[in-house]
């Protein structure tokens, strides 16, 4: 390991929303960032639930990698949970050592050039900059997940300033997260942390050079619905964590126009992007069902305003 990374990559594992997770996924992830061309000097830090299987193996195969599997997570639920998502994101981040921060997940899969990629684009002055994501695996599900997920950013997508970016796919200059980091006091979360930098002044950028591929494994159509239900209600109470009871009511009294609108944004992007329709077809009556399970998600979270 470099004692003098130019950029920390944080891995963190998100397969387990809703069901038991292994390292399948994370090992192509660690292979990609292993078989990068021309990286920066780097370091690799992984984060995870300490009930996480097969990472004795891990260690053995990558020793090169920090490998966090954290106990007595402060968010973690006896049930499907999303919040500890961001709590391990923060601790990644915060162990961290580079003048760059990237976080990724353990089932996305980096393209060859994505860290060098990523030091390049930050010779810019942007404070956070995302990339594209594409679906790796071509089964039904997996593209309606990604439709879902993260059909705005398929490429080509626009370079330049972005009112948003996907916590997927992104990297940070550390000085820009350090003005902010009363927005991730104990873990992070990109809606504060990205609205906190926009309040200073801070400009969010997308590049279609840093790219992704989504690699979800073994998906089952149960687990995927209880998956958007639970990322649905998060999204929504951390939404409302400031706003009236009322106006929680409104957005609560909206939500069954949700599904609607989703499927049409997402039809939008791939019309948009002139790509990947033919999959969108065979996708959609699938896209559709987890359309509704996260505005269902949604509905529950503005009416309790919790997570």
């Amino acid at each position: 390991m470099n004692s003098f990374p130019v950029l920390s990559v944080v891995v963190t594992v998100v397969s387990d929303t809703s069901a038991h997770a292994d390292t399948a996924p994370l090992e192509g992830c660690l292979e990609a960032l292993h078989s990068q061309v021309d990286p920066p000097a780097m370091e690799v830090l992984v984060t995870c639930d300490a009930r996480l299987q097969g990472t004795d193996e891990l260690k053995r195969r990558y020793p090169e990698v920090q490998l966090l599997c954290v106990e007595k997570l402060r968010t973690q639920r006896s049930g499907p949970s999303r919040e500890h998502h961001d709590e391990l994101r923060g601790i990644g981040i915060r162990r961290s050592r580079a003048p760059l921060v990237a976080l990724i997940e353990d089932v996305g899969r980096p393209d060859p050039s994505w860290a060098a990629q990523v030091v390049k684009q930050h010779a810019q002055s942007y404070a956070a900059i995302g990339g594209a994501m594409e679906n790796g695996l071509d089964r039904a599900l997996n593209w309606a997940v990604y439709f879902g997920d993260f059909g705005r950013y398929q490429n080509p997508i626009s370079r330049g300033p972005s009112p948003y970016v996907s916590d997927a796919n992104v990297s940070y200059k550390r000085s820009a997260l350090e003005r902010v980091n009363d927005a991730w006091p104990e873990s992070y979360n990109e809606a504060r942390v990205h609205g906190a930098l926009v309040e200073r002044g801070e400009v969010l950028a997308l590049s279609p050079d840093i790219v992704v591929w989504q690699h979800r494994l073994d998906l089952h159509l149960g687990s995927e619905l209880v998956e958007r239900y639970v990322w649905g209600r998060s999204f929504a109470a951390t939404r409302v964590e400031r706003v009236s009871a009322s106006r929680r009511l409104i957005y609560a009294a909206l939500s069954p126009v949700l599904p609607f609108v989703l499927l049409l944004k997402q039809c939008h992007n791939v019309l948009h992007t002139k790509r990947n329709l033919a999959a969108f077809l065979k996708a959609l009556p699938l896209t559709a069902l987890l359309d509704v399970a996260w505005s269902c998600g949604e509905f529950v979270g503005y009416v309790t305003g919790r997570p």
